[in-house]
């Protein structure tokens, strides 16, 4: 990968590292669900005027909206508005690699490959330490609503395979435009009209500028660049960068909100990230391991 494009993906890592903690400061002044329906209103317009919609039929570009936008989300930000801590977030969620193998063997007949099956295996011995750590701080309940965001990531994952190869940003400003109006309706519900009311009377600087990054840092320009390094590159030599996301994720908490895990908690951080590299890199150094026929 030339030097330029190491630092485009450089640069993605970080914005999406750094998400995790701009969510948590959003999250101080204003409510999840209002939160969710104000970062998807801003990225949806004005860029719809700006980018092209995808070559996709309706009901598609709805599914892409309910589940990787709508459905993560709302689990997402949910869990850390009820003491998920954002480093620990950024790590649990990479559980969508998982989820999404099962799901493609499940809906879509793939096979599971042996790497893939170890690494699901030592990420979920980790989640299960992270999980079940009563000596931490972290409610089950955040962990649960944070895997259920994984799941719905993996869940879009299976959708956006049926799309073949379409414009990335196209995908994500058009399939903003269905979560807006769910994530109101769920904040009238859950939250209140008095809580909303409240929040955008009182919104604080910091929350207006939570909502810039997440809309036009970690999604416009994340996957902006993303979509470009994955048109110029192979996905197998692309994707192993999002494995930094949680590095990213784990530092800046820890530095910026001073995010302090268990012992337990590291141990099952590092099984999580050992069973990602595993079924990342796994059945290519299987394939190097291999006698060359003769």
């Amino acid at each position: 990968m030339a030097p330029k494009d190491l630092l485009l993906a450089l640069i993605v890592i970080i914005a999406w590292g750094l998400n995790f903690v701009v969510i948590k400061v959003g999250l101080d002044g204003l409510p999840p669900m209002l939160l969710g329906a104000l970062r998807f209103a801003l990225v949806a317009f004005p860029a719809i005027l700006l980018v092209k919609r995808p070559k996709l039929p309706l009901r598609w570009l709805v599914a892409y909206g309910a589940t990787i936008s709508l459905g993560q989300f709302a689990f997402l930000f949910e869990a850390m508005a009820n003491g998920m801590p954002p480093g620990l977030a950024s790590l649990v969620l990479q559980a969508q690699a998982f989820f999404t193998l099962f799901f493609a063997a499940l809906f879509l007949g793939e096979k599971l490959r042996a790497a893939s099956l170890l690494g699901l295996i030592v990420a979920a011995g980790g989640l299960a330490l992270i999980g079940f750590d009563n000596s931490a701080a972290t409610p089950f309940i955040a962990v649960l609503l944070t895997l259920c965001a994984a799941a719905m990531w993996a869940v879009g994952n299976i959708i956006t395979r049926r799309f073949g190869n379409i414009n990335l940003v196209g995908l994500v400003v058009w399939g903003a435009l269905i979560p807006p109006i769910p994530f109101f309706i769920l904040s009238w519900w859950l939250e209140g009209p008095a809580l909303i009311e409240q929040s955008l009377l009182n919104i604080h600087l910091s929350s207006i500028l939570s909502l810039a990054y997440l809309a036009f840092v970690a999604t416009m320009l994340g996957y902006s660049l993303w979509s470009k390094l994955l048109s110029r590159y192979p996905a197998g030599k692309v994707a192993p960068f999002s494995l930094l996301v949680p590095v990213i994720g784990l530092a800046s908490s820890a530095l910026l909100l001073n995010e302090r895990l268990s012992h337990l908690q590291w141990l099952g951080g590092a099984l999580v990230m050992a069973g990602l590299a595993i079924n990342v890199f796994g059945p290519t150094l299987w394939r190097r391991m291999q006698p060359v026929q003769a």
